[in-house]
């Protein structure tokens, strides 16, 4: 246990190295592929495969529950455990404005903002506790948690802002994932400018969600309701191999880097 300095107090904290990879082509990519499959896989399980959402909930709340036990036992960046979480993370997400919305009833204009403003008190508390929200800095369990609450919240308000953008504001899938796309395109060219990078990340980060759901919905749906008709097993089932293909070069990559360390 270090002692480390938060604000004025002391604090005793556990620290360990970057929790959380570094941002690069390849996170983007997975992210938005992961975005894609919470959409994809969540009504595959709830719909196609016959789960209801009852059910589809339980198993995927367990099972994000388990992969966020695996996450925090590590003491570094570990792709594997770090992807599995954030692809759960994205089918809860999901499944959390989906109940919202569907079972409650409650309208797409107040999920998202009530969403916007409790990420907005997360970040809030992360940067007042810890002077910093960079992801560089997934050094102490805190900030640990502070991340995964703040990637939980930006997956629930992407997946509100993309519904209300294609849906309630009737842009459809083509058009808001060509949007979202356009929205993403300037917080990278802003970045590349000399806008601040953490603010500019976490920008991105929640784009990507909104966008991802869009291409999700343009490739699963019917053609009569503005899709492409791949279906959501297909699609998910591209989209998740993929994924799996980069984070297993992700993890050889980090075994690699491992054991140079040691030698």
């Amino acid at each position: 246990m270090n002692t480390t300095t938060i604000g004025d107090t002391p604090q005793k904290m556990e620290r360990f190295l970057n929790k959380v990879p570094e941002v690069s082509l390849a996170f983007w990519i997975i992210k938005i592929l992961s975005t894609t499959v919470g959409e994809t896989g969540a009504d595959f399980l709830a719909v196609n495969a016959g789960w209801g959402q009852g059910l589809t909930r339980g198993v995927m709340c367990t099972l994000l529950a388990i992969a966020l036990i695996l996450q925090f036992r590590k003491t570094r960046y570990t792709p594997w455990t770090y992807w599995l979480t954030v692809v759960l993370i994205s089918v809860v997400g999901t499944q959390i404005t989906d109940a919202l919305t569907d079972g409650l009833g409650v309208s797409l204009y107040v999920s998202t903002g009530v969403f916007a403003v409790g990420l907005a008190v997360i970040f809030g508390l992360w940067y007042y506790l810890e002077r910093t929200l960079s992801i560089h800095k997934i050094t102490t369990r805190r900030r640990e948690l502070f991340y995964w609450a703040a990637v939980l919240c930006t997956f629930a308000l992407g997946t509100a802002g993309g519904d209300l953008a294609t849906e309630a504001l009737g842009l459809g899938f083509m058009w808001g994932s060509l949007s979202f796309g356009i929205l993403i395109a300037v917080t990278l060219v802003s970045w590349r400018l000399g806008a601040n990078a953490v603010l500019m990340f976490w920008i991105g980060y929640i784009l990507t969600r909104p966008f991802g759901a869009a291409l999700g919905d343009m490739l699963t749906q019917t053609k009569a309701y503005g899709g492409l008709g791949l279906g959501a097993m297909l699609t998910s089932a591209i989209f998740l191999t993929v994924i799996v293909v980069l984070v297993t070069a992700a993890q050889l990559n980090s075994g690699t880097a491992s054991a140079a360390e040691k030698a």
